[in-house]
């Protein structure tokens, strides 16, 4: 066997182990998904609040400044779902009246050029729609009381989410020292010096993300309020949520508020909204990204474009959502190992 071979073949069984773990392990997180989810968003909620913790514990003990930095969290993140529900609720008797027109005007504006749309398609689609929901009231019943229990899985992995970030922000340090001196003595600093560089890297991404996603939110909020779009503070949310998925998140949360400014202002306010959509690509690809990221994530664009896919086809919107800060800690540390 020529020494070519020798060497393709010795890689070659190497690069089948490293799979065959590596699919090992992506089987075992899928069996146990929410765990790893609530263990996943255990460490969002750490790496949020760890700054806040830190300043609180200069003047409270390190457990009370963990619970002060909890509860300002949650009244938070209730004040802000409170506020949703109020702008939705004040807003709603008005917005069948204006999403009623904006239905006859979008059917008039789609009758004449370039579409031509035949008098009365939409009417003809509303009717169909009511037969299909008719039709299909039972599957429709059944997918609802599914609905219920995936209720009951999120309210479960929000409370461990929430018990994990409790003693990751108290003393996750010390967990991850203990961790450490459990293995073998010329193993623990490579270890010590990946999870130091891993959880930066983690860290800085998660607020980075943040920041980006608040400046998103608080652009397109102001955008819909100066062209007085429709609920303005559950699209601005919207937009917020949406930005944690790089690259395609925000374009769909605006062609969400398109379609309202469609129904509620006409088409001109509509298009400029999509000039909105460009303007904020734009902005957060060569602005933002460069400006809060450089420091936490270095990578190429195609690898996050490629990333966020590969997520959101193996694992839905909670893969795309976790894909690209998985890639940049996975890259961190092999830097950090190979040196």
């Amino acid at each position: 066997m020529s020494h070519p071979l020798r060497v393709a073949a010795a890689y070659g069984w190497r690069l089948l182990v490293v799979g065959a773990a590596v699919y090992a392990v992506f089987v075992a997180l899928g069996r146990f998904h929410l765990v790893t989810v609530a263990v996943f968003l255990g460490l969002v909620i750490t790496a949020l609040l760890g700054p806040l913790t830190d300043l609180l514990a200069r003047w409270l003990p390190r457990s009370a400044a963990v619970t002060a930095a909890l509860l300002i969290a949650i009244v938070l993140l209730f004040g802000v779902l409170s506020l949703i529900g109020a702008d939705v609720a004040g807003a709603w008797p008005g917005l069948s009246q204006v999403f009623t027109g904006g239905v006859a005007r979008i059917e008039r504006w789609l009758e004449g050029p370039p579409f031509h749309l035949q008098h009365g398609a939409l009417a003809h689609f509303q009717t169909w729609l009511s037969h299909f929901v008719s039709s299909n009231r039972a599957n429709l019943i059944n997918t609802a009381v599914s609905g219920v229990g995936r209720l009951a899985e999120v309210l479960t992995v929000a409370v461990l989410a929430v018990f994990c970030s409790i003693f990751f922000l108290h003393s996750g340090t010390q967990m991850w020292q203990w961790f450490g001196g459990q293995l073998p003595e010329r193993g623990r600093r490579p270890v010590r010096e990946a999870g130091r560089a891993a959880w930066t890297t983690f860290t800085g991404y998660t607020r980075g993300i943040v920041l980006i996603a608040a400046t998103n939110a608080i652009l397109v909020g102001v955008a819909l309020f100066l062209l007085r779009v429709p609920l303005v503070l559950p699209l601005a949310v919207l937009e917020f949520f949406a930005a944690f998925i790089p690259l395609i998140g925000s374009p769909v949360a605006l062609a969400v508020a398109a379609v309202v400014a469609l129904a509620a202002r006409g088409p001109l306010v509509a298009l400029l909204i999509i000039l909105l959509i460009v303007v904020i690509g734009q902005l957060e690809g060569h602005v933002l990204h460069p400006l809060v990221m450089s420091r936490a994530v270095s990578l190429h664009p195609v690898v996050v474009a490629l990333a966020v896919i590969c997520g959101g086809v193996t694992a839905g919107v909670l893969g795309a959502v976790v894909a690209v800060p998985l890639v940049s800690v996975a890259w961190s540390v092999y830097g950090v190992l190979r040196s």
